[in-house]
C-alpha cells in the first residue's frame, strides 16, 4: 500500500532534485569545473593511514592492536575501516552530501569506498546502511547512507537490504557535542534488525562518517541479535 506524501514532503524532494541538477560541478580538491573529484586530484585526498586502531579505526601515534578507549570498551562489531580521514575536501564532501542536498557526490564517493572494500579484501554477501529515523529522513529528503551504499553495491555488485535495520528511536544527533560514552548512551537499543534478511549473512554496514563508533556498533548489535555471521563497517571518513 502506498503512502500518502504531504505537501512538505513532496516540497523537500523537488528541493533536493532541483539541487542536483543546478549546482555546477566543482572538483572539491582543485576547483576545475566538470567533476566533484577528479581522478588525478583523488590522490590528493587525506587517506587514513597507519597505525590506527584495528577495532574502531582511531588514528593512534604509536602502534598497537587496540586504541586505549576500545582496550577498556571494545565496540560490538568485528571491525571499522575507512579510507579517508575526515579533514579538507573530504570533510567540505561529507557535509555537501549530508547538508546541502549534493546527492549526486555518493556516486564518485561510493565508488572510492568500494574500490577501499576490495583491498581490504572485507567478507560482504550483503551491505546495509545505517538508517536514519524516519522522521529525520523526511526532514532531509533522504538518506546519505543509503544514497553511499547503492553506489558501494553498484560497484562490488552486492545487494543492499534497506530494510534490513531499522531506527526505533529518534535520538539526537551525533553530530552534536558528546563525549563517548554520552554517544554510546545515546544510540543503546536505537536500533532493530530484520531477522529474514540478515539471519547468516556476512554484512558490511555502510556509513559516511565514524567518530566514535558507537553508532554501527549499536546497529552491529541489533544484527547480531538477529542472526547475521559478521558484521563489518565501512564508512567514507574516520574523525581523526
Amino acid at each position: 500500500m502506498s503512502v500518502p506524501v504531504s505537501l512538505g514532503q513532496a516540497a523537500t524532494r523537488i528541493a533536493v532534485a532541483t539541487v542536483d541538477l543546478i549546482f555546477p560541478k566543482r572538483c572539491y580538491v582543485c576547483g576545475r569545473h566538470g567533476h566533484f573529484l577528479c581522478k588525478s586530484c583523488e590522490p590528493d585526498l587525506p587517506r587514513l593511514g597507519q597505525p590506527y586502531c584495528s577495532l574502531c579505526a582511531q588514528p593512534m601515534k604509536r602502534m598497537h592492536p587496540l586504541c586505549l578507549r576500545c582496550q577498556e570498551h571494545p565496540l560490538e562489531i568485528d571491525g571499522i575501516c575507512s579510507p579517508f580521514l575526515l579533514e579538507g575536501p573530504v570533510r567540505h564532501m561529507v557535509h555537501a552530501l549530508k547538508y546541502q542536498g549534493i546527492r549526486a557526490l555518493a556516486q564518485p564517493l561510493g565508488e572510492l569506498m568500494a574500490d577501499f572494500s576490495r583491498q581490504a579484501k572485507l567478507p560482504a554477501q550483503g551491505l546495509v546502511p545505517v538508517p536514519l529515523h524516519p522522521k529525520r529522513e523526511r526532514e532531509r529528503g533522504y538518506n546519505q547512507s543509503a544514497l553511499l551504499a547503492r553506489a558501494v553495491g553498484e560497484a562490488l555488485g552486492l545487494p543492499v537490504e534497506e530494510g534490513a535495520l531499522r531506527r526505533v528511536w529518534n535520538t539526537p544527533s551525533q553530530a552534536r557535542s558528546l563525549s563517548s560514552e554520552e554517544r554510546r548512551v545515546n544510540v543503546q537499543d536505537a536500533f532493530a534488525a530484520d531477522e529474514d534478511l540478515v539471519r547468516g549473512k556476512r554484512l558490511l554496514l555502510i556509513d559516511d562518517v565514524c567518530t566514535t563508533g558507537s553508532t554501527l556498533a549499536a546497529c552491529s548489535m541489533a544484527l547480531r541479535d538477529a542472526g547475521a555471521a559478521s558484521v563489518w563497517g565501512l564508512v567514507l571518513a574516520r574523525e581523526p
